[in-house]
């Protein structure tokens, strides 16, 4: 797998425009790497990665497909029987196609925070039962917040595989959603962390604290999904380094996160007591100042599986410290 970092953000002050960086990250089995020398004026990073799709799961389009399908040789069945009057040729039986997982090259790519993402964000963003309610909100802000946010997507069209942003708590203080969601995290609070949370929310640190958001398909691969982070830290990076006076500057230099993450009740106690659906949350768990985890609404009556949320509290050094253990797991 090959990655190219076209001129960005991490190379804005550099006056180098059409410049590549192209790194090297190694499969297990000593894959195949790739570059291409060609300049582009697109900000943005490419990666060759593969989706394993579940044959088990099928989307609506398939189903209404196979339907069609099924309806039409019903038809050409009866016709055969009433032509051959009952004493036609066997037909050979059809191979049953092969219930194994389908994988598919694609090329991500990673962009800068864009309208035309608004409807992928928003689905992704629906999908945590803690954020459905402010969906499309939620989507506004973090697509605005395009100095600090990366979209994982392919060249070919919109479609959103992930993202990961942060959004400032006090300068968006305004947004309901913001509230909303600094209420949830006050109210669910234990006692013992209460003063805490009441003093990252306040907006009166000296660094400010921002809602980490990050969603993705579950299948995306783990290298992927490490560089997704990494592409975060950079623009936060780039943000405090590029920022236009000393109160954006402020704004942007985040020294707290806090994180609600979705998972499942797992029993036992602390942070271990949560199986998460993003590997990657657990990580952010065992590095952060402290946790706790609430129950999260569902999304449907028919949900057997009890939904939780976590919310993760980390300080800037505890997200570094996490980045660096996630480099290391995926061994990037």
């Amino acid at each position: 797998m090959s990655t190219k970092r076209k001129s960005s953000k991490s190379a804005a002050d550099g006056g180098g425009a059409g410049k590549e960086e192209t790194t090297q990250l190694q499969h297990g089995d000593g894959g195949e790497s790739s570059s291409d020398d060609e300049s582009s004026d697109d900000d943005s990073l490419v990666l060759e990665g593969e989706i394993i799709r579940n044959p088990d799961v099928s989307d609506s389009d398939d189903d209404y497909s196979s339907e069609e399908e099924e309806a039409d040789n019903a038809k050409q069945s009866k016709k055969k029987h009433k032509t051959n009057n009952g004493k036609g040729k066997g037909t050979k039986p059809k191979k049953k196609a092969s219930n194994q997982p389908e994988t598919i090259q694609v090329d991500f790519v990673f962009c800068d925070m864009n309208e035309r993402f608004f409807h992928g964000v928003k689905t992704l963003v629906h999908r945590n039962s803690v954020h459905s309610p402010h969906s499309s909100q939620l989507a506004d802000l973090t697509i605005e917040n395009n100095m600090v946010g990366t979209v994982l997507s392919t060249d070919q069209d919109d479609n959103v595989f992930g993202f990961a942003s942060v959004v400032n708590l006090t300068t968006n203080s305004s947004s309901t959603c913001i509230e909303s969601l600094k209420k949830i995290c006050l109210d669910k609070c234990p006692q013992q962390h209460k003063p805490e949370m009441e003093t990252v929310l306040s907006g009166k640190t000296k660094r400010p604290a921002g809602f980490f958001f990050q969603e993705r398909m579950v299948n995306v691969p783990l290298e992927i999904t490490e560089v997704l982070h990494q592409q975060l830290v950079l623009d936060m990076d780039h943000a405090v380094k590029n920022a236009r006076d000393e109160d954006e500057k402020k704004s942007l230099d985040f020294g707290a996160f806090v994180r609600l993450a979705p998972c499942y009740s797992g029993g036992g106690g602390g942070a271990n007591s949560a199986i998460y659906k993003y590997f990657d949350d657990e990580i952010f768990a065992t590095n952060a100042e402290f946790v706790y985890t609430f129950d999260a609404p569902k999304m449907f009556e028919e949900d057997e599986e009890e939904l939780k949320c976590s919310v993760i509290v980390m300080t800037k050094t505890g997200h570094r410290a996490a980045m660096k253990e996630l480099k290391k797991m995926v061994g990037n």
